[in-house]
């Protein structure tokens, strides 16, 4: 027998306003990357690239994988088996378009054949922006301001250490121009890792705050996707609400005990499931938190998972009545609001004020005051965010909604 919630919910969809709802939509699926899972994975990272390439840059970021060892494991793996390094550190949060360049210089000098990245989402998506500009005639920002088009890369590889952007399999990359303030998003299958190393234990020296901005990250991934105008859609659905709980129920769990590796293992495991593609599949995604999001760290420098924390409930409360009995089912199965029936609108409030506590829980910020973002340039960010045209599918978004959105966050 469906459940009432489930049958009320799906009558509001069908009765709510005026916007195209479609069945599930034509998809293919290819994910490509090899994932290896567990303790000690890194010890095979010099097997895996080997299979690719005698020469490796090693990529990564501000030296913490030397102080947890990390750095030697992967050296020593990579010298039984007969991989010679070079190496490029130094990647910041938000990583910049200038020190792409320099790692496209070296592996042009020196006939690299393979990227090997060695930490976050930042490294990572540094790593895949190096690997597109090698073959590339032109400058690497080409690609991200929209005026060259994805045709070859090199190979990369990942031994993860921060759970949070997914950039371990997916065919994404976010680079930021300091010049301009620009912080923009490319994607392309050749971008895919050919492996990724995910060991839990590579996630415990993080701290609660990098814990919790990881996981609202993991969480935006899935809600960019969960909050679709396609109908027919339940089993992502109920795939979508699996991983939210999985990550509500862990994070807590890994915040204060940091070495527990069951509530890593079930984090780090959401973050790769959350931005594969596979929940994405038959739906309409959206996508317009993150480019909100995006000119607050772009200008800012503040952590995307904490500015996701800020925009992505705004963006909630700016949008929810295009579909409020989405948003009721959002509520009640992920978050176990009991439904009230005479008013799915209060329901639905409901969910998007509890996701608001979540975050405030965890220890992150849910207002742009909180985030330490000033309003001075609120419409500045708003008209950048929309250059290109409206963000966004589930409601298409102007310069003005933006704005709106923004305001609604302070």
């Amino acid at each position: 027998m469906v459940p009432r919630e489930t049958r009320q919910a799906s009558k509001s969809r069908r009765r709510a306003g005026s916007a195209r709802r479609v069945p599930m939509e034509n998809f293919v699926f290819q994910n490509t990357t090899k994932v290896i899972f567990g303790r000690g994975t890194e010890e095979q990272v010099g097997q895996e690239v080997r299979r690719y390439a005698k020469k490796v840059l090693l990529h990564y970021g501000g030296g913490s994988i030397k102080k947890t060892g990390l750095y030697d494991r992967v050296m020593n793996s990579l010298a039984e088996a007969g991989v010679a390094v070079h190496e490029l550190g130094g990647v910041k949060p938000n990583p910049r378009v200038d020190l792409v360049r320099k790692g496209i210089a070296i592996c042009r000098e020196n006939g690299i054949g393979f990227i090997l990245a060695v930490g976050g989402g930042s490294v990572i998506d540094s790593a895949k922006a190096i690997a597109i500009g090698v073959p590339y005639q032109g400058d690497v920002w080409d690609f991200y301001a929209g005026k060259a088009e994805i045709e070859s890369a090199l190979p990369v590889g990942v031994v993860l250490t921060i759970p949070a952007a997914g950039s371990e399999t997916s065919g994404a990359s976010v680079i930021t121009n300091e010049e301009g303030h620009y912080k923009r998003n490319v994607g392309h299958d050749v971008l895919r890792p050919k492996f990724a190393i995910l060991n839990p234990e590579l996630s415990f020296t993080l701290s609660a705050y990098q814990t919790a901005c990881g996981v609202a990250d993991i969480m935006a991934h899935v809600m960019e996707r969960y909050f679709t105008n396609a109908e027919n859609v339940d089993l992502t659905d109920r795939l979508c609400e699996g991983t939210l709980k999985t990550l509500i129920y862990n994070a807590p769990i890994a915040i204060q005990e940091p070495t527990n590796y069951a509530a890593r293992a079930e984090i780090m495991w959401a973050g790769t499931i959350a931005h594969c593609d596979l929940l994405g599949t038959g739906r309409v995604e959206d996508w317009a938190s993150h480019m909100i999001e995006h000119e607050l760290s772009g200008i800012y420098d503040v952590p995307h998972g904490a500015g996701l924390a800020v925009v992505f409930p705004a963006w909630m409360r700016y949008v929810y009545k295009r579909h409020i009995g989405r948003f009721a089912q959002f509520a009640a199965r992920v978050w176990n609001v009991e439904p009230d029936f005479t008013s799915l609108e209060k329901t639905a409030l409901a969910g998007i004020e509890r996701l608001k506590g979540y975050f405030r829980s965890i220890g992150l910020p849910v207002t742009l005051k909180e985030l330490g973002i000033p309003e001075d340039r609120l419409e500045e960010m708003a008209a950048k965010c929309t250059e290109r045209g409206p963000v966004g599918s589930f409601v298409k978004l102007g310069k003005d909604d933006v704005l709106s959105i923004y305001n609604l966050a302070r």
